[in-house]
């Protein structure tokens, strides 16, 4: 039983995966490049304003110990200034040294250096402030805040901006007395946020040009895919010709000739489809028709002729399973798992094979060479391979010809090769014969399909090698036929292949 809790549950459920999908589906239908280019504007933005913000705290920073630094420079001239000029003695009048103090300093711009004694006027350096700030309340209360002990008060004046007092007190057996420091910092603060404004325009402008180079640059990286898309959308199972053009090197040319490959097993996978098809249907045809008129004009009350029909039929069915069981051969060569190649001893598969192919026919059969040394393939399929091109070579030949087996191996290549002496093949069909259902001259009793030769080559090529044919008495008028099926040595990649 499900409780009203449980729903409420299972509803929340629904309805937070129902908003998650919604945000996917919105975030699905904003652009890559728009994407992509949002992202690099917000990490443009970011980082300008990390930068900004890092200059003003380093600026305030290097402010402030600027005029730490020019405070402690004023005290220390200060406390130094111990004898009187005029009498050579120590001062001994807190107004006199304040006075000497005040009239040997030249103070900076910003500074403005005041002397407090008991009971007279303030005495002060000329600055252009003059005497507005003396008068600020802001500046009294922090006077009279540091009057005993000294020190420093950072004060705000809309007047003036920031302004830093700092006291020194001041006693001798004359009387005792105050030096001021003022110090106003609103120049170095609006020459700080001047700089900031000019950086801040500058950056915008940055990145308004970062995020326009940024959404061109990743429209033409992205021109690949697009391409791609549109290739997809137009490729049917009935044209798989296409392909993205390749250019230049990068990632996305990688995964370009990646689909091209995958395009390339597909195509190459519907066209086999469609020629096992029409093979199978255009050659069983007639066997087909065949076993049909016959099964149509039984006499079942004729024993004779019903044994003779079954006999035809059997040798009829006989033929069309060698026929589809080519036919399936050719169809999975370019599957990936139609080779399990391993390390084969090249010399003992050449004496093996002859040694298979004697039983194919009364020859004199001969072993050319057997190479030293091994080589990596599939040895079933190989071996499938030199077998049809004996059983080929006995077909067009006689008793008492000579039909050889030999194999060679070099630094990159094996060879392994089946001659034979009976007659030549024709200079016209020598590639014909490689094709399926294509057939030379034919001899009495051939019931071939001309699927043999076409199954050697395809083995061949799964191994990324060749099968060829040459004569073995070369001249006006050769004899014999030598076939040769050449592979490389080291371990072949599984189709597709580049």
């Amino acid at each position: 039983m499900t409780t009203r809790g449980a729903e409420t549950t299972r509803g929340a459920e629904t309805t937070l995966t129902t908003g998650t999908t919604d945000r996917g589906r919105r975030l699905a239908q904003v652009s890559v490049r728009t994407r992509i280019t949002v992202v690099i504007a917000l990490l443009t933005a970011l980082a300008m304003s990390g930068a900004g913000l890092l200059v003003h705290t380093l600026e305030s920073s290097r402010i402030e110990r600027a005029v730490n630094d020019q405070i402690d420079q004023e005290i220390a001239e200060f406390r130094e200034l111990r004898i009187d000029p005029r009498t050579g003695e120590r001062f001994d009048d807190v107004g006199r040294l304040l006075h000497v103090f005040l009239t040997r300093n030249v103070p900076d711009d910003n500074e403005m250096l005041v002397g407090y004694v008991e009971g007279t006027k303030p005495l002060r350096t000329k600055n252009r402030y003059g005497q507005e700030i003396l008068d600020e309340p802001a500046y009294q209360a922090a006077v009279d805040r540091t009057s005993r002990d000294g020190g420093t008060s950072v004060i705000g004046s809309e007047r003036f901006g920031e302004v830093w007092v700092t006291l020194v007190p001041v006693s001798n057996a004359g009387g005792d007395g105050a030096l001021v420091l003022v110090n106003f910092l609103a120049d170095e603060h609006t020459e700080l946020d001047r700089t900031l404004r000019t950086y801040t325009l500058v950056a915008l402008m940055s990145l308004g040009l970062i995020t326009a180079i940024a959404g061109l640059q990743s429209g033409r990286l992205l021109a690949p895919l697009r391409t791609l898309e549109e290739t997809a959308r137009d490729i049917t199972t009935t044209d798989l010709s296409r392909r993205i053009p390749e250019q230049g090197n990068d990632d996305i040319t990688a995964l370009t000739r990646t689909i091209n490959l995958m395009l390339e097993r597909l195509d190459a996978g519907f066209t086999d489809q469609r020629r096992f098809l029409d093979d199978a249907g255009h050659e069983l045809k007639t066997p087909l028709t065949v076993m049909r008129g016959h099964l149509e004009l039984l006499d079942l009350g004729d024993p004779q002729e019903v044994a003779e029909t079954r006999d035809l039929l059997l040798d009829e069915v006989d033929r069309m399973s060698r026929l589809v069981g080519d036919l399936i051969v050719l169809a999975k060569t370019r599957r990936p798992d139609f080779l399990t190649t391993a390390p084969v001893d090249l010399g003992q598969l050449t004496t093996d094979l002859l040694a298979k192919a004697r039983v194919l026919g009364d020859r004199e059969w001969v072993l050319d060479a057997a190479a030293d040394g091994s080589v990596v393939v599939d040895e079933q399929r190989i071996t499938q391979a030199v077998l049809q091109l004996t059983d080929n070579a006995v077909k067009h030949t006689d008793p008492g010809d000579t039909v050889a087996i030999g194999s060679a191996l070099t630094d990159t290549t094996a060879t392994i090769w089946v001659r034979d002496t009976g007659p030549s093949v024709p200079e016209e069909i020598r590639e014909r014969i490689f094709e399926r259902f294509g057939r030379g001259q034919v001899r009495p009793g051939d019931e071939g399909f001309g699927l043999g030769l076409s199954i050697v080559r395809a083995i061949a090529e799964a191994h990324q090698g060749t099968v060829s044919l040459a004569d073995t008495s070369p001249g006006d008028r050769p004899t014999g036929a030598r076939f040769e099926i050449t592979l490389p040595t080291e371990e072949v990649t599984p189709w597709p292949r580049s």
